[in-house]
């Protein structure tokens, strides 16, 4: 049992309840909240409880993080987001809480008091960075301090009760070396990977719901050369890319009711390609920006990373392809045809049944074959790890050279 699980004990709700109202009272005097104010009158209300009532030193201690918790933090979850071996977040309604440790799912013993205190806590996190969600637009992406990504669905469309999903980042970027210690790729692998970012080929990397797509482009952008320019885009902020300097970051906006002031994926695309940048990165792709990243991929920025959901590379350019025909009408052929000249490697991830994720495929396009964008796998996964095949690189970047 962790620390936390032990703070449910129905015996205390009434109790935590209560000592948390009168140190919410008692704050409610003061002009500005700081963490040592919000503390000592913790302390104040915790004495005063134990001079009425004898409160074991463990439940005392307990109580005090909680109420702190339910003031300064996100409630019942901040302990989780502190906990290092949590690296997801599963709120499914207010009475269920799982976490993902190690691969593995795992139910906690902790809820939410009511429906309406999980409400408030979905709402200081969009509210954080200037986001809305509410009945009228119940899904909503948004992000915590530290870059980690949140999702929230409301009722009516979530009948279970208010949603939320917080996959964690850790404090340091995962580094190259854990992933292969992890068996994600081989060192090869990572060398080879390293070699293409450095040469300015362009990558995709695709994969299911949570294989790791964003951790991996997060490595192999920290293998972009020091002194490029580099823009990102992204729905809500995730990438770090400790390593470089010359970075702006882009995000979109919601707009309000009336859909005033929204800023779209494309919008930040177009956009970007007016601000000189060597490199683009796009997050994720999920609609009509595919077009967009296409073009520029096809215009002159070279070295230019993206991720995509998809069951497998061949499925990411069917996926491609709808996506782009959301944004135009175009024909199929001429679609593929730009996928088959923007794109130089797909990465596909998956995440394995022990709950691993490892790289199963890097494939090179070699452009186009009977109407259909040409496949060739240079690394394949066999018996358990990932292995070089016998093609070579088709394409020549001039840092070949």
């Amino acid at each position: 049992m962790n620390e936390y699980d032990s703070w449910f004990n129905k015996e205390e709700e009434e109790r935590y309840i209560r000592l948390r109202q009168e140190v919410q009272r008692r704050l409610g005097r003061e002009k500005q909240e700081t963490d040592p104010m919000v503390r000592r009158q913790i302390y104040e209300v915790l004495s005063r409880e134990a001079d009425r009532a004898y409160i074991p030193v463990k439940e005392r201690v307990g109580l005090g993080h909680r109420i702190f918790y339910a003031l300064r933090g996100l409630d019942i979850l901040q302990p989780l987001l502190e906990d290092e071996s949590v690296t997801e977040i599963m709120v499914n309604g207010p009475e269920h809480i799982y976490v993902e440790r190690q691969g593995k799912m795992i139910r906690t013993r902790g809820r939410f008091e009511n429906p309406r205190r999980l409400e408030d806590v979905i709402q200081q996190i969009v509210g954080s960075i200037n986001r809305r969600v509410n009945e009228a637009d119940p899904i909503a992406d948004a992000r915590l301090a530290d870059g980690s990504r949140v999702n929230v669905i409301l009722p009516p469309i979530a009948l279970n009760g208010p949603i939320l999903t917080i996959r964690k980042f850790r404090k340091e970027p995962i580094q190259v070396e854990e992933m292969i210690h992890w068996n994600t790729f081989t060192r090869e692998a990572a060398a080879f990977l390293k070699e293409l970012v450095e040469k300015r080929y362009n990558v995709f990397v695709c994969g299911g719901t949570g294989a790791g797509k964003t951790t991996l482009l997060n490595v192999l952008s920290n293998f972009i050369p020091s002194g490029e320019r580099v823009i990102t885009i992204e729905d809500a902020a995730e990438l770090r890319l400790s390593s470089l300097e010359n970075v702006i970051t882009l995000e979109t906006r919601d707009g309000s009711s009336d859909g005033k002031g929204r800023v779209t994926m494309r919008d930040l695309i177009r956009a970007s390609l007016r601000t000189r940048p060597d490199r683009i990165i796009v997050g994720e792709v999920r609609g009509a920006e595919a077009l967009d990243m296409l073009s520029a991929m096809n215009t002159g920025h070279e070295g230019s990373l993206s991720t995509g959901h998809s069951n497998s590379t061949k499925d990411m350019i069917s996926r491609l392809e709808t996506m782009v025909l959301m944004g135009a009408e175009l024909p199929v052929e001429a679609i593929r045809q730009q996928i088959a000249s923007a794109i130089d490697i797909f990465v596909y991830i998956a995440r394995m049944r022990d709950g691993r994720r490892a790289v199963t495929e890097i494939s090179q396009v070699l452009g186009m074959d009977r109407g259909q964008v040409k496949l060739d796998p240079l690394f394949v996964y066999r018996e358990g790890r990932l292995v070089r095949t016998d093609a070579g690189l088709h394409r020549r970047k001039e840092r070949d050279a």
